[in-house]
């Protein structure tokens, strides 16, 4: 599973904290942390990337096998403790799914490829996610979106969910989770983890032919 934070111009220095903090939390959150450790035969491999305008992809950790506690708080450090670098203000959500795609290209051991977008706007810059979708790496990939909204606006985020929808996600079961805000990012960051997660249990548990 590859996750990619939106950072381009509309995400604030606040803001950016609540998303790594908010995901460092996430990954600790009772629930999530018994999914993630509950085959440690066939461990869940993690990668987390940061991204705004087309050059701007940053790798904040690097694949890592969730196999105990241990390796969860060493990744979870490593989010809280990532600084914030220099990016374009754009948005090219486009090239972050191919970014993602590339990072998880590199897991060919891997049965299930996920790649998870947060962002909180419309790409404006680089490749149309939706020309995107058909590209071959791309094929072999679900893609979820965690949507951002702006507080109280709820036809602005409505807006944008059914974008995420309809330009960005793709793949079996493919789905976009809502935050009213980067404050219950946190929050979302668990509910779409244990949905995904979930998910992963139930595809191991199923019988093969």
């Amino acid at each position: 599973m590859a996750i990619g934070l939106d950072v381009s111009g509309s995400v604030d220095n606040t803001e950016y904290r609540l998303q790594l903090d908010g995901l460092a939390g996430a990954l600790q959150n009772t629930e999530v942390r018994a999914a993630l450790l509950a085959t440690p035969s066939a461990p869940v491999a993690l990668a987390v990337y940061e991204w705004s305008g087309p050059e701007d992809q940053h790798l904040i950790v690097d694949w890592t096998r969730l196999q105990s506690q241990s390796d969860l708080n060493q990744f979870t450090t490593r989010l809280i403790k990532t600084k914030r670098t220099k990016a374009t203000i754009s948005t090219a959500i486009g090239s972050s799914m191919l970014f993602g795609a590339a990072l998880l290209k590199r897991q060919s051991e891997c049965w299930s490829h996920t790649l998870d977008l947060s962002g909180d706007g419309q790409s404006n810059y680089g490749p149309r996610p939706r020309d995107v979708k058909s590209h071959k790496m791309l094929t072999q990939i679900t893609i979820n979106a965690l949507v951002i909204g702006a507080g109280d606006v709820d036809a602005e985020l409505k807006q944008l969910t059914d974008y995420y929808k309809s330009e960005v996600i793709s793949g079996p079961a493919a789905f976009a989770e809502q935050a009213t805000g980067f404050d219950t990012f946190q929050a979302t960051m668990v509910r779409k983890l244990l949905r995904e997660l979930q998910g992963l249990t139930v595809s191991r548990l199923r019988p093969t032919d």
